[in-house]
C-alpha cells in the first residue's frame, strides 16, 4: 500500500452531521453523546454549510446563563466551582519523554492532550495535538530525529486556574481562548483537568431550564413563525443551529497534500477540517486522523529514511534540499 500523502486517503467519511434547523440544544446533547467536539451542519442536499462546535456551544450556553441571571435561574450554577466538575483521573507525560513516544501516547489515550509533571510533580506546561503539529512541520522540513517534550509542550499559564474558580469564569476563558483544557492547580500540583465538554455537561441542563423544550424547541422554524405566540414563549424558544455554527471554519479538498493540511492545523484553533468537493461533504480530516498517518510512518521508517517527508505529495525525499545538501 503506498503511503498516505493526500487528505482522500486518511479523510473519515462516515461522520456525524447536524442540520441547519435543527434544535442548537438538541445539537449540543448530540455533540456530548457521540463525544465529539464539532460536527459539520449539512442542508437536506448534502450541501456543507457551515461547523457546529463545542465554541460556538460556549457562545450559545452564555447566552442562556445571561437569561438565567435576568430571571434569577442561575443562583445553583454560580455555586458550582472547578472541583465540583474537574476530572480527577488524568494521564500526564514527563518533559524528558521523548516527543514521538509521546504522540503515540496520545493516540494510544485517545486524548489530545495532556499535563506535562516534572520530577517534583509540579507542572510546567501541556503537550496537545496542536504542539504535535509542530513535531509533523519540523519532521518534514528539517529531519528532526528526536527530541523532548520540553520542546514542544505549551507553557502557557492562561491555561490554569485554581480549584475554586467558578463555573462561569471557566466557560468565559474557554470562550475568549482556544483552550479546550484548563489545569486545575493546588499548590503548583495537579490535582485535575477541566475540558469544555465537562462545561457542555453541566451548563446544558441550565439552558434547558431556559429554553423550555416542551413548547416549541422541536418545530421547525417556518413553523415557529406562523404560530401565535406570545413575547414570553419566544424568549423561551431555544435558537437553531444555523443561527450559531460557524461558516467561516477552514475547509480542504480532496487532494490536498498532509503537509498543507498539518500547517493550517498548526496555524487555525481548528480540530476537524471538513473536505468539499463541488461544495458537497465528502468527509472530514481531523488533527488525530493526521496524528495517525504521520507516526504510522514515523513507526515504519527505517533509520535512513526521511521520517514524514511523504506527508507531502508534493515533495520527494530526493527533491528535498536537506536531502540534498547532505548528500
Amino acid at each position: 500500500m503506498s503511503k498516505p500523502r493526500l487528505a482522500d486517503d486518511i479523510m473519515v467519511k462516515k461522520l456525524h452531521t447536524l442540520q441547519p434547523e435543527q434544535n442548537v440544544l438538541l445539537g449540543i446533547r448530540q455533540l456530548l453523546r457521540c463525544q465529539i467536539s464539532g460536527a459539520p451542519v449539512i442542508d437536506q442536499y448534502g450541501v456543507y454549510q457551515g461547523v457546529f462546535s463545542e465554541k460556538c456551544c460556549m457562545n450559545i450556553l452564555s447566552k442562556a446563563a445571561r437569561l438565567a441571571t435576568e430571571r434569577g435561574q442561575a443562583e445553583q450554577i454560580r455555586r458550582v466551582r472547578a472541583k465540583d466538575i474537574m476530572q480527577t483521573r488524568l494521564v500526564t507525560l514527563d518533559p524528558e519523554m521523548d516527543v514521538f513516544d509521546a504522540i503515540g501516547f496520545l493516540l494510544r489515550n485517545r486524548i489530545s492532550g495532556a499535563p506535562v509533571i516534572d520530577g517534583n510533580g509540579e507542572f510546567v506546561g501541556v503537550f496537545s495535538e496542536k504542539g504535535s503539529m509542530d513535531v509533523v512541520i519540523e519532521s518534514a522540513y528539517s529531519q528532526l530525529p528526536t527530541t523532548r517534550v520540553l520542546s514542544f509542550m505549551d507553557a502557557d499559564r492562561g491555561r490554569v486556574i485554581h480549584e475554586h474558580t467558578d463555573l462561569l469564569t471557566v466557560a468565559r476563558i474557554f470562550l475568549e481562548t482556544p483552550y479546550r483544557r484548563l489545569v486545575v492547580l493546588r499548590d503548583e500540583k495537579v490535582v485535575g483537568q477541566i475540558s469544555r465538554r465537562d462545561v457542555l455537561n453541566t451548563q446544558i441542563r441550565l439552558s434547558e431550564s431556559v429554553w423550555n423544550e416542551n413548547t416549541v424547541m422541536d418545530r421547525p422554524a417556518h413553523m415557529v413563525e406562523t404560530l401565535n405566540l406570545t413575547e414570553a414563549t419566544l424568549n423561551k424558544r431555544p435558537p437553531r443551529v444555523f443561527e450559531y455554527m460557524d461558516t467561516s471554519a477552514r475547509t480542504i479538498v480532496e487532494e490536498d497534500d498532509l503537509l498543507k493540511i498539518a500547517q493550517l492545523f498548526r496555524s487555525t484553533p481548528y480540530r476537524r477540517l471538513p473536505v468539499l468537493n463541488g461544495g458537497y461533504l465528502t468527509g472530514q480530516v481531523s488533527r488525530r486522523d493526521l496524528l495517525r498517518a504521520a507516526h504510522h510512518q514515523m513507526a515504519v521508517a527505517s533509520p535512513t529514511d526521511s521520517h514524514l517527508l511523504y506527508l507531502s505529495s508534493l515533495m520527494e525525499r530526493g527533491d528535498s534540499p536537506i536531502y540534498s545538501r547532505n548528500r
